[in-house]
């Protein structure tokens, strides 16, 4: 037996006109959702006082190219750790975010004999960060040339004031650092020890900056907030656990 045909409990017109509305309301909807998607989540800026991870082992979404939006090639994760491999794509590797008042940690191994840096307060636009920006150096004392420059060695204010000597482990090995600026108070911690202070902008800082290889850029120590960047200076390098966190 043939099965009876479904009754719509609609008349005809009636029916015809439930349906198209049901289908229009589920455009709508279905439009609606659509426009509430963000394709590209907006940054949010990490609260003053709380941790902000900039590089855990297993990715480098908060950095990027001097200049350029994306990670050159010589900046690898490898084992957990970030490392410059000289010989490929080069390139000082910078943060997304800008930061004023802050607290720096991180931990950093020079190949022997090699030179590397961290960058704070920094801008882009010019030829390089190191134009512009303060310097923590990075540095094996050992043998590097530039150990004969006092300002020059491990954890120095990159040839404005030097750091407390005999800290620094030799290459190979791993270094903590602490960059602490509260305002234009800046310290430079190197394994536990305070290295380095300075107060940025001072009569004193002034006429370090004069007689330094920076007189010649003006725009050299211009900010109290900008990037924080490390160098290719050509030499491999490996850094890790890198955090930083906004001072109010």
């Amino acid at each position: 037996m043939m099965p009876s045909p479904r009754v719509s409990p609609f008349p005809p017109r009636l029916a015809l006109s439930v349906g198209l509305g049901m289908l229009l309301t589920m455009a709508t909807w279905l439009g609606c959702a659509d426009a509430t998607v963000p394709t590209t989540p907006a940054p949010v800026a990490t609260p003053a006082g709380e941790w902000q991870v900039l590089f855990d082992g297993t990715s480098l979404a908060a950095w990027k190219g001097y200049g350029r939006e994306d990670v050159p090639g010589g900046w690898r994760i490898e084992n957990g750790l970030l490392h410059f491999a000289p010989g490929t794509e080069g390139g000082d590797l910078v943060t997304r975010e800008s930061y004023g008042s802050f607290e720096l940690e991180m931990e950093w191994r020079i190949a022997p004999c090699g030179n590397s840096g961290i960058f704070y307060w920094g801008a882009e636009g010019g030829d390089g960060i190191w134009q512009n920006a303060p310097e923590m150096q990075v540095l094996d004392d050992a043998c590097h040339p530039d150990n004969r420059y006092p300002s020059h060695r491990a954890g120095s204010n990159y040839d404005l004031y030097m750091a407390t000597p005999g800290v620094v482990r030799p290459g190979g090995e791993w270094n903590q650092v602490r960059i602490v600026a509260r305002g234009p108070v800046v310290e430079h911690w190197l394994n536990g020890q305070k290295v380095v202070e300075y107060t940025h902008g001072s009569d004193d800082w002034k006429a370090r900056r004069a007689v330094s290889k920076f007189r010649s850029f003006p725009d050299y120590g211009a900010h109290t907030s900008g990037i924080v960047g490390l160098q290719d200076h050509g030499d491999p390098v490996w850094y890790r656990n890198i955090r930083i966190r906004r001072l109010g």
